[in-house]
């Protein structure tokens, strides 16, 4: 990892929810599998003034807690607990920034930093510009941003812009874990790995597809976030659009990173704009009521904790987009996420066009058309649905499932997608970070979709916890005379 040299990891917000439930995990499996050398550091640094100690302690319930019992190995615990380090840093202070400096430096200053922020977004451009001033960012320093980067386009402008002027723009990491998974990776080998499924990645072979990212879980106790920003913003922005443009690229000419981001800015550029009736019509926004997830009752987003009880905050989000590109002309790509849904999945559905011409019984009706389903989880894989003859005397064909399962497959622990995502940061490998052309263009094409919303003084509209949303999410699919995935397989 970094060509074999040590390095720093300071991650601000060191003791905040990401750090303790995915990044010092993260870092413990890393350091278990030997991808730090002997002096490299994780330092956090947050408004606390707590002892090296207190948060070496906290890291180690952190591990306990998120890694899995069966990987926790405690003398590899122990090792990763001694490369540990807290700084008090007030984003404000431009004193604790030279103390900072001061611990950086104990160590060779020309060594890889990395600096995390895992903090509010309003606080990425401060705490960068003060780093600036105590002299930290080095020509071998890092910053990664976590999403969401701004609220819109001018806000994410304005950070982009103050942080770009302080770091250059391939120093900055803008993150989105879901570029970091296992399955995501793979379907860039699937399509440009293999002959056999690059000529039918297009409008003459594809029906619609459709991504999904749903959560079983409510707001989490983050009701004070999540209020003020809803699914659009949260996961449809950045997550969802980078799986359409992983999906929707065209072949770029290398796997250099910006060879890979040149060919996603022209997916998100070709976005057919979605401006005020259009909006309203494409779009379906849901808010969840009282139901039961698992069995268990659970309360409407209007009762939560820190939610005001008049809220139109939406809980999910649903877009029919289309990429005008000669390859995908005329192809809708549903988009959706919400949260209290009826499962917990991520995954992208590729529905296939119909035969020409059935040729077999009558009396078999119109065939099941072939579809691949790429789940990103649980359980990552791919599985293409095809049709075969059933054993016996008849001609009567059923669907049956060719299955890569990558668990069973390889037989290795995938690498979580901030393992991955991490390495690949200390590597310097932009090539899985979005590009601020990239940002821009994606808040341009969410922007009017949101000011639609806001203009039309429609509430969301309700649905059941537990279910899969609200009742116009499958009319705007039966308009197209397309169903839902999950209709399909409850129909077999």
């Amino acid at each position: 990892m970094a060509g074999g040299e040590n390095f720093d990891m300071v991650i601000f917000g060191g003791v905040g929810d990401l750090a303790t439930r995915k990044l010092l995990p993260a870092l413990y499996y890393l350091n278990r599998d030997g991808h730090f050398l002997s002096h490299s550091r994780v330092i956090a640094c947050g408004r606390s003034g707590l002892a090296r100690e207190a948060f070496q302690a906290h890291a180690e319930q952190a591990c306990r807690r998120y890694v899995r019992a069966a990987d926790l190995d405690d003398s590899a615990l122990q090792s990763f607990l001694q490369r540990l380090d807290y700084v008090r840093v007030d984003a404000a202070e431009k004193s604790h920034f030279e103390a900072l400096a001061e611990t950086l430096n104990r160590q060779d200053p020309d060594r890889t930093r990395v600096y995390f922020l895992a903090t509010r977004p309003d606080l990425f451009a401060s705490l960068c510009e003060n780093m600036s001033a105590a002299g930290l960012n080095t020509a071998a320093s890092r910053v990664v941003l976590e999403k969401p980067l701004g609220t819109d386009l001018a806000s994410a402008n304005e950070i982009n812009c103050r942080v770009g002027a302080v770091f250059a723009e391939e120093q900055i990491f803008r993150i989105d874990h879901y570029l970091g998974k296992e399955t995501v990776q793979n379907l860039m080998a699937l399509r440009f790995g293999n002959a056999l499924f690059e000529p039918l990645w297009r409008r003459t072979n594809i029906s619609d597809v459709q991504i999904t990212v749903a959560e079983q879980v409510g707001v989490e106790g983050r009701a004070d976030y999540y209020d003020s920003t809803g699914a659009m913003r949260d996961m449809v922005q950045n997550h969802l659009l980078q799986l359409l443009c992983m999906f929707a690229m065209e072949p770029p000419c290398s796997n250099e990173a910006n060879a890979v981001r040149d060919e996603k800015l022209k997916v998100l550029r070709a976005l057919k704009p979605l401006v005020g009736q259009a909006a309203l019509s494409h779009t379906v926004r849901g808010q969840y009521r009282a139901g039961a997830i698992n069995g268990q009752a659970v309360p409407g987003y209007l009762d939560e904790d820190g939610v005001a009880t008049d809220s139109s905050t939406e809980t999910y989000a649903l877009i029919k987009a289309h990429v005008d590109t000669w390859r995908w002309a005329g192809v809708p790509f549903y988009l959706r996420s919400g949260k209290r849904l009826a499962e917990r999945r991520a995954e992208i559905v590729v529905n296939f066009r119909p035969v020409p011409l059935n040729i077999f019984s009558k009396d078999m009706g119109s065939l099941p058309v072939n579809r691949m389903v790429i789940r990103l989880h649980p359980d990552e894989g791919v599985r293409l649905n095809v049709l075969a003859k059933q054993p016996g005397p008849a001609m009567r064909l059923k669907p049956v499932s060719l299955h890569l399962d990558f668990a069973s497959t390889f037989k290795v622990r995938p690498l979580d997608a901030y393992e991955r995502l991490l390495t690949e940061v200390i590597r310097g490998n932009l090539t899985l970070f979005m590009r601020n052309d990239e940002l821009e263009a994606a808040w341009r094409w969410v922007d009017p979709i949101i000011a639609a919303w806001q203009d039309s003084g429609e509430p969301p509209r309700s649905y059941n916890a537990g279910s899969w949303g609200p009742s116009s999410a499958v009319s705007l699919l039966a308009r197209d005379g397309m169903v839902w995935h999950e209709e399909v397989e409850d129909a077999r």
